[in-house]
């Protein structure tokens, strides 16, 4: 499988939701071209996008605006966004210090099994973690990546995506160095268990981050994780 990186730093959200779906929908538009014409092509570019958001807050198809704790003017006060979208998942934050990668996969390509393909993207978070001598885990009925023990977890990656036609799109959010301050303005994905917070990279390891070696190592790791190759 051939996939284009997309690096983008210090975008709204619009752009790149606009971005990601104009990707996703040409993969759709070309799969149905085949199917039409009865052609078969499995090298389809996909493509993964990082991005280091503005801020904002993003409710997923089960999202409860019970779980926002501040109003419009509030949020706009702290210069923070707000869009509803169709991922899956709740409620969560993006914005800067924060990983955020979009996948748009051709999962034909791979495999036709949703639930595989989050679980692939927790494995490659947590082999990540692991180069940082991190031990990440999954935890039953928490989509994402968590570090701690039972009496204290806290979340480092969410996990949300979306699938049309088997076409993936949206993706994960690593916290590397993120102002954790900003989810104070949400319940973080609905959880409002008093055992389960939000952490980051930088507040695990008490020091800077790299972030450009993050970037490096997510991209190594996914690759071999979904076995696809970068278009140079």
């Amino acid at each position: 499988m051939k996939v284009q990186f997309h690096n983008i730093i210090n975008s709204s959200y619009k752009d790149v939701w606009d971005f990601q779906s104009l990707l996703h929908n040409d993969i759709k538009a070309q799969k149905r071209f085949q199917q039409v014409n009865n052609k078969v092509n499995n090298n389809l570019l996909n493509h993964l996008i990082f991005c280091e958001h503005r801020p904002v807050i993003t409710l997923g198809k089960s999202a409860s605006y019970d779980n926002l704790l501040l109003n419009e003017e509030q949020l706009s006060e702290r210069s923070t966004e707000i869009f509803k979208i169709n991922r899956g998942g709740d409620i969560t934050f993006h914005g800067p210090g924060q990983c955020t990668g979009y996948l748009i996969f051709n999962l034909e390509e791979i495999y036709r099994d949703v639930h595989r393909f989050v679980r692939d993207i927790e494995e490659a978070i947590i082999r990540v973690l692991g180069d940082y001598g991190l031990k990440g885990f999954r935890i039953k009925d928490y989509t994402g990546v968590w570090l701690g023990d039972e009496s204290n977890l806290r979340k480092i990656c969410a996990i949300g995506v979306h699938l049309s036609r088997w076409v993936s799109m949206h993706g994960f959010a690593l916290n590397i160095h993120t102002d954790l301050e900003y989810f104070n303005a949400i319940i973080p994905c609905g959880i409002e268990d008093l055992n389960k917070s939000v952490t980051s990279l930088s507040v695990e390891l008490g020091r800077e981050i790299d972030k450009k070696e993050v970037y490096e190592k997510l991209k190594t790791i996914l690759a071999d994780t979904f076995n696809f190759e970068f278009l140079n």
